[in-house]
């Protein structure tokens, strides 16, 4: 497979590869430089995150254990950071304890279903940005897992989030269930907000008439102000909500700005390092990491920066062998993780190495090459593994991904970080080779040369001839070449491999068409037959 691969995670026999992962393991970083760009509104939402990431290290050891970055080990955090706010809108987080009905009234906010949702406790882990509108404001939605005051565990690390959600927040929603009363973590959480600086709407939900109205007057006893009645299913008062909301925010009004950062999703398995993964590129917690498979269940969407290019990461739910064994929030997260797929401009298929590559491997590497995504490979585990296991894996992958062996390779530890900071480099080069467009001369030349080699098979015995090629578009790279008969599949794998080799397009799907043009006899002689494909 002549496959770009890097080999620094190989066995300690040599000494070069020996010493780079050294280097890379440990090497101190340099002090974070904060951008001189960046207000101060900016730096103590920043100060105030660091805080409350502090503190959730504190209160759950076995947090900061599970997959909290070090700043040594990531490789590159002097040079990556979250880009908190750059969108410059305010930020509204939705807060509250489990099962209140906070991603439904997400989903209400935007108009959309967006956040996953399901009558189960505890289905919202990850805090998850969307971009909202309303009467001309825009702004930002934080969705939140349930806040608990005595959580342990995998809820410990929803907690962590949810406080660092409330922490970097303009204005905090508080969203408590009118249908059965003041319940002690409600209690617990409105104490917490009393404290805090962040301004609080209380939202009384599941007031679904009238006769639920009567009951929100005990959250007064809450000191969080008027509850604001509304039904976050139906709609019932979202209406009010909204006004409320914009006027806290206050009168500006800035549209939300042009979506033009690259989507990187970051695909594979449960269970395979994808989150940790994301932590590392990202130098800082944007999602829980957990043994437990199935952690991450919404697509953790984050913007990144990475040597002054801002990068739009997506964390997606692990990928199971099909639709049939996903059942309710695990469904939709399923279509999320694909949808996520097909809207990025690159996927990083991320491998489980000790366990080798799997049927679920190749189909979501399949996705991601149909959908026209650029595709890096992440053997991720690398250390887990043995002389004898990395050949498995090496034979593994040139049988099971022989389809895309134009996709680099890179082994990496995403718990320690070792080599994850080189996947900025793959990503920029796929960017670039996804990006290329070649001139119509130079791809003529190329045909020429390609054809003498080796001529297209004749269909139905007619012989087939290629007149021209061209591009005809990039991101994905497509060719679109005017022949006088159909070209057979083998003669595109054939034509796409030259290419390839003429031209690079290393790590972006390729994609062939063949525009069939009428024979010159055939025009002359009357006409017959109806023209295929356009005119030149």
């Amino acid at each position: 497979m002549n496959r770009q691969s890097d080999k620094s995670l190989n066995p300690p026999s040599d000494p070069e590869r020996a010493a780079n992962r050294a280097v890379s393991a440990d090497a101190p970083g340099d002090p974070v430089v904060q951008d001189p760009g960046t207000d101060q509104r900016e730096a103590g939402a920043a100060q105030r995150e660091a805080g409350a990431a502090s503190r959730a290290e504190r209160s759950d050891p076995a947090a900061r254990a599970g997959g909290e970055p070090d700043a040594r080990a990531a490789g590159g955090a002097t040079r990556i950071r979250a880009a908190a706010r750059r969108s410059g809108l305010p930020r509204v987080a939705i807060v509250g304890r489990p099962n209140v009905g906070k991603s439904t009234l997400v989903n209400r906010i935007l108009g959309r279903r967006a956040a996953i949702t399901q009558e189960t406790p505890g289905v919202t882990r990850d805090r998850v940005t969307y971009q909202a509108e309303w009467g001309g404001r825009a702004f930002e939605v934080v969705d939140t897992g349930g806040w608990e005051p005595r959580a342990s565990g995998l809820q410990a690390r929803v907690v962590a989030q949810a406080e660092r959600a409330m922490a970097e927040a303009d204005l905090l929603l508080f969203v408590v269930d009118a249908t059965t009363g003041i319940s002690p973590e409600d209690a617990a959480i409105a104490a917490r907000l009393r404290r805090g600086d962040v301004p609080v709407l209380l939202v009384a939900n599941k007031v679904d008439g009238p006769a639920q109205e009567l009951q929100t007057g005990v959250f007064w006893s809450l000191g969080l102000g008027e509850p604001l009645p509304i039904s976050s299913l139906h709609g019932r008062g979202s209406g009010d909500l909204l006004d409320a909301l914009v006027e806290r925010l206050g009168t500006e009004r800035r549209d939300a700005p042009d979506d033009d950062q690259p989507a990187v999703a970051i695909v594979g398995r449960p269970n395979v390092g994808k989150s940790s993964l994301l932590n590392r590129m990202a130098g800082i917690e944007l999602a829980i990491v957990d043994p437990t498979p199935g952690t991450t269940r919404d697509t953790v969407d984050s913007v990144v920066e990475h040597d002054g290019q801002e990068y739009r990461l997506v964390d997606t739910a692990g990928m199971r062998r099909s639709f049939q064994q996903a059942e309710g929030a695990d469904y939709f997260a399923l279509v999320r993780s694909f949808e996520a797929v097909d809207r990025a401009d690159v996927a990083l298929l991320v491998l489980d190495a000790p366990e080798g590559v799997t049927e679920q491997d190749q189909k979501v590497a399949v996705r991601a090459a149909e959908a026209g995504a650029a595709l890096v490979l992440v053997a991720n585990k690398w250390d887990l593994m043995d002389d004898e296991a990395r050949e498995r894996f090496e034979v593994d992958l040139e049988r099971r991904l022989h389809f895309v062996d134009w996709a680099p390779l890179l082994r990496t530890v995403a718990r320690t970080g070792r080599n994850v900071d080189k996947i900025w480099q793959h990503i920029d080069a796929v960017l670039a080779e996804r990006a290329q467009r070649v001139p119509t001369p130079a791809l003529n030349r190329w045909l020429e040369q390609a054809t003498g080699r080796t001529p297209p098979p004749p269909v139905r015995g007619r012989s087939v001839k290629i007149r021209y090629v061209t591009q005809a578009r990039v991101n994905p790279p497509e060719f679109v070449f005017f022949t006088t008969g159909p070209l057979a599949p083998a003669y595109k794998r054939y034509l796409e491999h030259d290419l390839r080799r003429g031209f690079g397009f290393q790590g972006t799907p390729l994609r062939i068409v063949d525009r069939i043009r009428k024979r010159e006899d055939q025009r002359s002689g009357g006409g017959s037959g109806r023209r295929q494909g356009p005119s030149r």
